[in-house]
């Protein structure tokens, strides 16, 4: 089999659209060699190789050959950056402007190592907003909480994918974390009772405290607080699972499907590094600070 790569792949709507439309053409494919062609392809956001691995991740799954031919010059340098490439065949090159956070396959019992992934690679970045120690805590919690879904629901045994990119002069930092399990979908529709579309599930998991998470685990606070954080700072919160796409940005969210269901469940945050607002939680004033 050999599929064409679109002219873009971004962290959007016709990114999903794009990945998600190989993955239902070659996703029945059995020792077959797979050839994905990128001659056409300009512009691939590193933080999308979180999604795009994971596909290709899943095709190898079945025993296919996965080969990326025809890969520009000036692509194949993000994606060597990145360490994607290293993964097919290529190279690992440094960083030259220091703007990756570098492609990463973890286990589902990887815990420690991702933790120490988030606090390296993303907390520590100059370029994120000021938080006090409170919501720096906080912050990072709810990202590793999006990793502790995807081991507690998604099932998976294929791994946890995840990848981020800083872009100076747009001013922003993003960072996707994505899975391949059952999808928020199945989980939700189980926990409810009740068959319920993509968009429903991901908009009954985004609104208050909404967790499928049994017993005396707290859950489903990360991607409330995220979803705040993303308020205030003039970011963007995306989450793409099975038939289902949901943003949200500007403090109002909206949905599209999609046409093809992506085979698990991605989170991407987009910082808004311009933003330069210092940020603590409402529990950490002091009623002295405010006269």
């Amino acid at each position: 089999m050999r599929w064409a790569l679109p002219q873009q792949i971004r962290h959007n709507h016709a990114g999903f659209e794009a990945l998600t439309q190989l993955h239902a053409q070659a996703k029945d494919l059995f020792l077959e060699d797979i050839e994905i062609d990128m001659g056409s392809t300009t512009w691939l956001d590193a933080d999308m190789c979180a999604v795009f691995g994971a596909i290709l991740y899943s095709l190898g799954d079945n025993l296919n050959t996965v080969d990326l031919v025809n890969i520009r010059p000036d692509v194949a340098n993000v994606l060597s950056e990145s360490g994607f490439l290293s993964h097919y065949g290529r190279a690992e090159i440094p960083d030259s402007r220091g703007t990756k956070i570098s492609y990463q396959r973890f286990d589902y019992t990887d815990d420690r190592f991702f933790s120490g992934y988030i606090e390296t690679e993303l907390m520590r970045r100059s370029e994120m907003p000021e938080m006090s120690k409170g919501l720096l805590k906080r912050f990072r919690e709810s990202i590793f909480e999006i990793f502790s879904n995807a081991v507690l629901h998604s099932n998976t045994t294929m791994g946890i994918f995840s990848c981020g990119q800083y872009f100076p002069r747009q001013n922003k930092l993003d960072f996707t974390v994505a899975d391949l399990g059952v999808g928020i979908r199945q989980n939700v529709g189980e926990y409810l009772g009740r068959e319920i579309s993509a968009i429903q599930a991901i908009v009954w998991a985004t609104e208050g405290n909404n967790t499928t998470k049994g017993g005396p685990v707290p859950g489903g606070l990360g991607l409330k607080l995220l979803g705040e954080f993303i308020d205030l700072n003039g970011g963007c919160l995306q989450i793409a699972s099975d038939a289902g796409y949901w943003r949200r940005s500007n403090k109002g969210s909206s949905s599209i499907p999609l046409g093809h269901p992506f085979p698990g469940t991605v989170v991407n945050i987009e910082v808004n590094t311009a933003d330069t607002h210092s940020y603590i939680l409402s529990s950490e004033w002091d009623v002295d600070d405010i006269f």
